[in-house]
C-alpha cells in the first residue's frame, strides 16, 4: 500500500512537468473511481464520460495548484464533483418540494430496504429525477452538508433538503413496489 502511494506521488511530481507517461498513469489509476462519481451524478454514460474528460483536462492543467503531491486523489475528486455540479447547473432546474411531505414518509425507522439488492438500488438512484439524484448523491455518497450543496448549486439549503427528502420518498416507493411485485414483501 505504501509503495503504491509512493509511486502515485512520484507520478504526480512528474505529471506536473507535463510527462505524458505520468499523466497516463494517473488517468488509469483514478479514471474508474472518478467515472463512477460522474455516472452517479449525471445519470448517463455519455454525460459522465464528457464530464470526466473535462475534469481530467482541468486537473492536468491546474496541477501547479495542488499543494501536496500525495493529496492528488482527493483534489481530483473535488474537481470531478465541481465539474458534475457545473454540468448540472446547465442541465436542469431546481424546485422546492412541499415540506409537509417530509414527515409523513420518513419518521419510521424500520428497515424495509435491507432486502434490496445493491444493483436495484443503483438502478433506482440513476432513475431519480436529475435534481433529486444530484442532491441525493452529494448528500449521501459524497458527504456534503445541505448548506454546502446549497452553496455549490446556488440553491437554498431548504431546497437541498426537500430534494433529498423527495429522492428518499421516490426510492422508497419504487423499491417497495419492486419488492411487492417480486414477492419479497
Amino acid at each position: 500500500m505504501e509503495q503504491q502511494k509512493d509511486i502515485l506521488t512520484a507520478a504526480v511530481r512528474k505529471a506536473r512537468t507535463g510527462d505524458r507517461e505520468a499523466l497516463s498513469l494517473l488517468y488509469r489509476e483514478f479514471n474508474k473511481a472518478m467515472f463512477n462519481i460522474c455516472y452517479r451524478m449525471t445519470g448517463t454514460r455519455n454525460d459522465a464520460e464528457d464530464v470526466l474528460q473535462e475534469a481530467f483536462l482541468l486537473a492536468f492543467q491546474k496541477m501547479a495548484q495542488l499543494k501536496e503531491d500525495y493529496l492528488f486523489g482527493g483534489w481530483l475528486k473535488k474537481i470531478v464533483i465541481s465539474e458534475c455540479i457545473r454540468f448540472s447547473k446547465k442541465s436542469f432546474y431546481w424546485d422546492d418540494w412541499d415540506e409537509k411531505h417530509d414527515e409523513k414518509f420518513f419518521d419510521d425507522e424500520n428497515s424495509w430496504w435491507e432486502s434490496i439488492s445493491f444493483e436495484s438500488l443503483q438502478h433506482e438512484i440513476r432513475a431519480l429525477p436529475e435534481g433529486c439524484r444530484q442532491i441525493f448523491n452529494l448528500y449521501v455518497l459524497e458527504n456534503f452538508s445541505h448548506r454546502e450543496i446549497g452553496t455549490a448549486l446556488n440553491i437554498s439549503e431548504s431546497t437541498s433538503k426537500s430534494q433529498y427528502q423527495r429522492a428518499r420518498q421516490l426510492l422508497k416507493e419504487r423499491l417497495t413496489k419492486k419488492m411487492i411485485v417480486n414477492g419479497s414483501l
